[in-house]
């Protein structure tokens, strides 16, 4: 959660209130390798014997995103709305096509880009998207019988 050390901290920050479930939504998000979707979040926190329905986690990730503590996203290729912790670093993406697997970019090739854009047309650049598709290398060698095609 960047330099606040605890989802206590950053709920009082926000100035809302610290409950279990938006602790273990925030927890989750925290651990997780990709960003997921409400209804990954609900088989999660089932799993983990936390009790909540889905109107609620829908309500906790909305109020979330409202305080900038999460993100929400959605990939073009299936149009299902996603969500990760806000770690206030410039993220992109690359989807796997077949299997929807996420894997975060740290480069980004649009850093001299945005300058230009910003020199040339006077437009201050608040952020951008980048998602990749493709399908990734697991997918590849399942396709061929276990022989990777570059």
């Amino acid at each position: 959660m960047s330099e606040i050390t605890t989802y206590k901290e950053a709920l009082k920050l926000k100035g809302l209130k610290n409950t279990k479930h938006r602790n273990s939504i925030l927890k989750l998000l925290e651990e997780g390798t990709q960003p997921l979707t409400a209804d990954q979040i609900y088989l999660a926190l089932s799993n983990q014997k936390i009790s909540i329905n889905l109107s609620t986690i829908y309500r906790v990730l909305n109020t979330l995103v409202e305080n900038e503590l999460i993100i929400k996203t959605s990939t073009v290729s299936d149009n299902k709305t996603l969500f990760e912790l806000n770690s206030f670093e410039h993220k992109h993406h690359l989807v796997c096509m077949r299997c929807k697997k996420i894997t975060m970019v740290d480069e980004c090739p649009f850093d001299e880009y945005e300058k230009k854009i910003k020199e040339k047309m006077g437009y201050t650049i608040l952020g951008h998207k980048l998602e990749i598709y493709g399908v990734c290398k697991s997918c590849r060698e399942k396709e061929n019988n276990g022989k990777s095609i570059v």
